[in-house]
């Protein structure tokens, strides 16, 4: 017997600690550095709003879900369309018999069979005419167009409702800016009416009015603050973003007022609007709806070919030494008589279809058209607004400056300072949000007009 030498357990121990120490830190390193790429990667370094839109239709699950929706429906009429091939199928059995028929001739009980048999079967079958198989080939188009107009439809969404939210968070953000410009102001403002108080020119009264609406200005700073970080976490959910993670936004409001005109005289093309599109191909399938039931009174025609291998034996061990074959090809041709006017019930019941989907183009028309307008107005009288509050923030502007001097030189009271205020405060706010209102209502006249671009 030969002498093998005992392993030494504490060193193999140790060196076995020592290579899973190496194993683990390579992997936590690996692993550390995969997911700094992909957090790099799933990160915006800047949010200007093509960038957050490009994103969202990168990451929005809704738009995965869609395209992936999209993949299934061209799997599924690959799956339709394989049935015009030819079908190719192998079967083989093995059956044993423990107690063999028998048949009675003249009075002799003779067994039928052998105790063992077995057989391969090569089956092979092609479709010459079928209304199933037709169908799926005609309409194999207009099923991938549907679908890709539904991911369409899904990606036009996204890009509304992330334009209308990534405007949104600007005007809150502009709104925080215009308070901390008002708390600035009314410092200054509150400091003045205390040192005119204490020099004896002016009562106890103008710091206190300044005072209030100094608190009045903190209390809107935070609440514009705490609403920001709800539309910025809205933002981040229409677009797909980690909800842990921020992005600066870039905007340019003069680019910004440069997009809010275009062409309010277009009319509109039903044609070009995607909810149209969509219904406008489901039309179009109906219609080989009712061919197909048309179809119902065609036959149906399938050559076929069997080639088959026989196996009988009473001995298991030669069951196999001796093959009987026989093959035969053919078609079958199948024609239903008579139904009970399930044929004909079906032809009109698919007919109603087809018109009721023309009932619904129609219906459809009306509505865009109506959409349509209200969207115009919409944008119309916000664009109006908008003129005016532009307008406004320069005359409150001037009008607040002047009033200030003046008060400084003792011409004016501090009453109408803290008007002048409010009105300049009141006026700026009024003019971010009529600029998010006349940009959010143009994406909706961009809408129905069917002119969203992504």
């Amino acid at each position: 017997m030969k002498n093998y030498k005992r392993p030494d357990y504490k060193t193999s121990t140790m060196q076995s600690h020592s290579y899973f120490w190496i194993i683990g830190i390579t992997m936590f390193v690996s692993l550390r550095t995969v997911a700094q790429e992909v957090s790099k990667d799933s990160l915006l370094q800047k949010a200007t709003l093509d960038q957050v839109v490009t994103y969202a239709l990168a990451h929005q699950p809704v738009v995965q879900q869609a395209t992936l929706d999209e993949e299934i429906t061209n799997k599924v009429i690959r799956g339709k369309l394989a049935d015009w091939l030819p079908q190719i199928n192998f079967n083989y059995n093995y059956q044993r018999f423990i107690d063999l028929q028998t048949a009675v001739f003249n009075g002799n009980v003779i067994p039928i069979g052998v105790k063992n048999t077995s057989y391969a079967q090569f089956t092979a079958s092609q479709t010459i005419f079928n209304r199933d198989v037709l169908l799926a080939m005609r309409t194999a188009s207009d099923v991938r167009v549907l679908a890709a107009q539904n991911t369409n439809r899904t990606k036009i969404d996204i890009v509304v409702d992330v334009t209308k939210a990534f405007y949104d968070v600007l005007t809150t953000a502009q709104q925080i800016k215009v308070n901390e410009e008002s708390i600035a102001r009314l410092q200054r403002s509150q400091q003045d009416a205390l040192s005119r108080y204490q020099a004896g020119v002016a009562d106890k009264t103008d710091h206190k009015r300044a005072t209030i609406l100094l608190g009045n200005a903190q209390a809107s700073l935070t609440s514009a603050e705490e609403m920001l970080t709800f539309k910025k976490s809205y933002l981040k959910t229409l677009m797909g973003y980690p909800a842990g993670q921020d992005f600066p936004l870039q905007y340019d409001t003069l680019q910004m007022e440069a997009e809010i005109e275009f062409d309010t005289l277009q009319e509109i093309e039903y044609s070009s609007n995607i909810d149209y599109k969509i219904l406008f191909t489901q039309r179009e399938l109906q219609t080989a709806n009712v061919k197909y039931s048309n179809w119902a009174f065609l036959p149906s025609l399938n050559a076929f070919g069997n080639y088959n291998v026989n196996f009988q034996n009473n001995d298991f061990n030669e069951l196999y030494d001796k093959r009987f074959p026989y093959s035969y090809v053919g078609a079958t041709l199948s024609f239903p008589i008579f139904q009970g006017g399930k044929r004909v019930a079906k032809v009109q019941e698919q007919r109603l279809a087809s018109d009721r989907l023309d009932l619904s183009l129609l219906n459809l028309q009306h509505n865009l058209k109506t959409e349509y307008t209200r969207a115009l107005a919409s944008y119309k009288s916000n664009l109006a607004n908008y003129l005016t509050q532009k307008e406004n923030v320069g005359l409150a502007t001037e009008v607040y400056e002047i009033i200030q001097l003046q008060y400084r030189n003792g011409v004016r009271a501090y009453l109408d300072v803290t008007v002048a205020e409010s009105e300049l405060r009141t006026t700026r706010l009024n003019y971010f949000n009529s600029l998010y209102l006349v940009l959010a209502s143009k994406m909706d006249v961009l809408r129905a007009l069917g002119q969203i671009t992504y």
